[in-house]
């Protein structure tokens, strides 16, 4: 996961990936063991999720539980649980002493440093409207903290401008092979219906069998380097989609594996019907 820079500046000694030894008590539920958490309620571990003014979760939690939460909540029905917390938090903070509202910036930072880590870390899950509207929902919230000089207005507005461009680029890819998608089995008519004297060799097309091998390499990588985690897991929570307790996976947001498992039948498809036709050169 990548390893955001926390905004030490503005957060101060008080953020940490330590657990707080009364989180336990406060959040309720969740079950520790040796030290490490190991199970709790939806609830508990949200709210273990949501950075207060003496903690911020470890980074190793975050990236966990947002990655594995799809299976049982959408990511823009947690964005919406997390909002709630941070405005109580905020509102609390509002309300209470001199010293406590002076920590109200404090509090923005940390807020944004965990928006910043799951807009970097899970950028696809702001792709649907409900999504980016709880994410404007909180950031507008989190912006009246820093009205004077507006440096949480900005880091939003950055933070903005990241995750449009890296959606922008994946629905740009997508349209892209979409545009070359065709099924293996189409194909296949394809070249059988080819009178055998136009069908070409693979050798004869490159000769180098280590240039062909390098660039079906790049090709694999490049399949491979668009698959995310949270491809997979909404596999995972489509399959355990019967469970009335879990949430029902996006299967139309599956395009990257899809895309990896045509390339890979296609290349199957490649590699026999060269072994093929080196066996009918033999013979013949």
């Amino acid at each position: 996961m990548p390893q955001t820079p926390i905004f030490s500046s503005m957060l101060g000694s008080s953020c940490s990936g330590q657990v707080q030894p009364d989180m336990g008590e406060r959040c309720g539920d969740p079950v520790y063991q040796d030290g490490n958490l190991i199970s709790g309620s939806l609830e508990a571990l949200i709210e273990r999720l949501v950075p207060t003014m003496d903690y911020y979760p470890d980074r190793t939690y975050i990236f966990t539980f947002l990655l594995s939460s799809r299976v049982f909540i959408h990511p823009h029905e947690l964005l919406a649980k997390v909002g709630q917390i941070c405005i109580k938090q905020k509102q609390q903070l509002e309300i209470g002493s001199e010293a406590e509202k002076a920590k109200l910036k404090s509090f923005a930072a940390k807020i944004i440093q965990l928006l910043k880590e799951w807009t970097e870390t899970f950028p696809y899950d702001f792709q649907d409207e409900k999504s980016m509207k709880e994410l404007k929902e909180i950031a507008h919230r989190i912006t009246q903290c820093d009205e004077e000089n507006g440096t949480v207005k900005k880091i939003i507005s950055q933070m903005t401008q990241n995750l449009l461009m890296t959606l922008s680029a994946r629905s740009q890819y997508q349209e892209i092979k979409e545009k070359f998608r065709q099924p293996v089995t189409d194909k296949g008519t394809i070249l059988k219906n080819k009178p055998q004297s136009t069908q070409k060799d693979i050798l004869s097309i490159c000769c180098d069998p280590l240039i062909l091998a390098q660039q079906l390499t790049h090709i694999e990588l490049e399949r491979v380097s668009n698959i995310y985690a949270e491809d997979l897991m909404q596999i995972v929570s489509h399959m355990d989609s019967l469970d009335n307790h879990k949430c029902r996976g996006d299967v139309t947001k599956t395009y990257t594996l899809e895309a990896y498992d045509n390339w890979f039948n296609c290349l199957s498809m490649l590699v026999a019907t060269e072994i093929c036709r080196v066996r009918l050169r033999r013979r013949n």
